[in-house]
């Protein structure tokens, strides 16, 4: 098949932007301008942060600008109308519960709860094909690095432990018997041991015929590949589908920092491309072991979505492959989005919803990143500019 079939034109800002009015258009192109501006970030995360602290009414504001921008809604129901925009434009929804940080069993329970109530929805929601969830919103994130570390439990932690794995269990079971794939999210790479095995354990159990249970790989660590392949071949052994879903990485400054304070090597690549290099390469892996693997590409990055869907055609299969999805985070690289949902590709938008306050974490998490990240909020704002003078241009 000819290698022009795949060429994608993510610079097309009308595909990218279809869905947005011009007062839309301008307030994300504000937003985006704020955040590439890492001043105003800092000062932005200390002001909000004083507001809650003294009560001082800044909900409203927030509500209308930023969390409005990468927030699906407050609750599940909330989001229905931010389902039915992206699966007009052919785009799929991931619910993501995004609660971090908790350290009461109450509130983990809660959590629990609440992911279980996203699976229910998407069994009958045709639009939202997966679940997702960090491990650290249902156990404490202190008690996971100690068994990860193999370190002796007290009797009472032994306990505590116990009920950490009877949620991931409860989770698990409930996608497997209403038939829904659920993504777990990676973590610091000193908690990732004991998400590991209970992951592969949750396979065994639940991949027998379709990945149920599926894993997260931060291509940004240098053994990942190791790991990932290593992943599969266990898989393989026990006669189970292999599922999970790649991304470059989140923690980045924190794990270098951790390794240099406590005299350890880094467990992150030496540089962007070896990442780059590695995250290309598993995608190729993916695609010469398409029967035992379902796979998740997420990325921001226009050259791995690229590749992916070269690939695809390449070796003549569908766009719609239902082993193969792209993702991106809602709110974000819309024009890698709605390019690659126009060419019928199966991709999703992560959508995470709570309330305003419990979202904040995320929120000045999505601000750094994209004021961080080489050139992020400076694509998105002239891709925005670009459509601005496209509009005014008709």
């Amino acid at each position: 098949m000819s290698l022009t079939h795949s060429v994608i034109d993510f610079n097309n800002s009308e595909i990218a932007f279809r869905n947005k009015s011009n007062a839309e258009l301008r307030q994300a192109h504000l937003l985006f301008k704020v955040m590439n501006n890492a001043g105003l970030v800092k000062l932005g995360k200390h002001l909000v942060n004083i507001a809650f602290a003294v009560h001082f009414p800044v909900k409203g504001i927030l509500r209308n600008t930023i969390y409005q921008h990468f927030v699906g809604g407050t609750s599940i129901a909330d989001c229905s109308k931010t389902i039915q925009k992206l699966a007009a434009r052919n785009v799929g929804t991931i619910l993501d519960f995004a609660v971090e940080g908790e350290e009461r069993d109450e509130l983990f329970d809660a959590t629990c709860a609440e992911v279980i109530r996203t699976i229910e929805f998407a069994r009958n929601n045709r639009h939202v094909p997966f679940s997702a969830f960090k491990i650290t919103g249902v156990g404490r994130f202190d008690l996971l690095a100690k068994v990860s570390e193999k370190a002796q439990l007290s009797e009472e932690e032994s306990k505590e432990y116990r009920r950490v794995y009877d949620r991931v269990e409860s989770i698990f079971k409930r996608g497997y018997d209403l038939g829904v794939p659920i993504l777990i999210d990676a973590e610091h790479t000193w908690i990732q041991p004991v998400l590991d095995d209970l992951v592969l354990e949750m396979m065994e159990r639940y991949n027998k015929d379709v990945a149920i249970v599926q894993n997260t790989y931060q291509m940004y660590r240098h053994d990942a590949i190791h790991r990932l392949k290593d992943h599969h071949r266990i898989a393989l052994d026990m006669g189970v589908k292999f599922g999970l879903k790649i991304v470059r990485g989140a923690y980045m400054e924190i794990e270098r920092a951790r390794a240099a304070e406590m005299g350890y090597p880094s467990p992150i690549q030496p540089d962007k491309p070896a990442t780059d290099h590695d995250f290309n390469e598993v995608i190729r892996y993916f695609m010469d072991h398409l029967d035992t693997i379902h796979f998740m590409v997420a990325t921001h990055n226009e050259v791995s979505s690229q590749l992916l869907a070269q690939l695809i055609d390449e070796r003549g299969l569908p766009h719609d492959h239902p082993h193969i999805y792209f993702s991106q985070l809602y709110g974000m690289s819309d024009h890698i989005t709605f390019n690659l949902a126009e060419k019928g590709y199966n991709v999703v938008k992560y959508v995470p919803y709570g309330e305003v306050k419990t979202m904040m974490p995320y929120l000045f998490r999505r601000a750094e990143e994209n004021t961080s990240v080489k050139g992020q909020s400076s694509r998105e704002l002239k891709l925005i500019e670009k459509e601005v003078r496209r509009r005014k241009g008709k």
